[in-house]
């Protein structure tokens, strides 16, 4: 696992792309990893990985961690069916990354862009936000500004979206 936080934090610093690291025990939920952030000044996220039911379109899903995301409304935005969480065995094979990893860091390991990123649109009134660099043992900070860079960079698909109202209208 070591290597896959040091593959992100190159590419950070390859992209000039400044961000502080903190380290923590494994914390596979949100809900477990506030007791770590407590201290950690920035907007802190779910990142949920969905597949459609036909297993061939994938999903990221980030925002607040203290939000609940209306699943059934975004399965009627994206008109694919149900969604379901993505196996193990797709999370490394998309995203390079073990279940209680999952981050848009994840996203440098897609190469061919296949995962589609949704972000809670409340995350562009942040100034900092912070993700699991592919491990669960770090916490990784960046600025809003280098985040969105980095998602240019990476070059995935991303779309903004209300949580609140992820329905498309007519």
């Amino acid at each position: 696992m070591e290597d896959r936080k040091d593959k992100v934090l190159k590419q950070l610093r390859d992209w000039n792309i400044s961000y502080r690291l903190y380290e923590h025990p494994p914390l596979p939920t949100a809900e477990m990893a506030i007791a770590y952030w407590k201290d950690i000044e920035a907007q802190h996220c779910k990142n949920l990985f969905f597949r459609n039911h036909k297993g061939n379109r994938h999903y990221l899903v980030v925002f607040d961690w203290k939000r609940q995301l209306p699943i059934q409304g975004i399965e009627k935005m994206l008109r694919q069916g149900k969604l379901t969480f993505a196996s193990p065995p797709r999370m490394m094979r998309y995203l390079g990354v073990e279940p209680g990893s999952v981050s848009p860091f994840g996203l440098i390991n897609d190469t061919e862009n296949h995962v589609v990123l949704f972000l809670d649109d409340k995350l562009k009134k942040v100034e900092e936000i912070s993700f699991h660099p592919n491990d669960n043992r770090y916490t990784v900070v960046i600025s809003k500004t280098d985040f969105f860079r980095f998602l240019e960079l990476v070059g995935n698909t991303y779309v903004f979206l209300d949580i609140d109202r992820p329905e498309l209208s007519d």
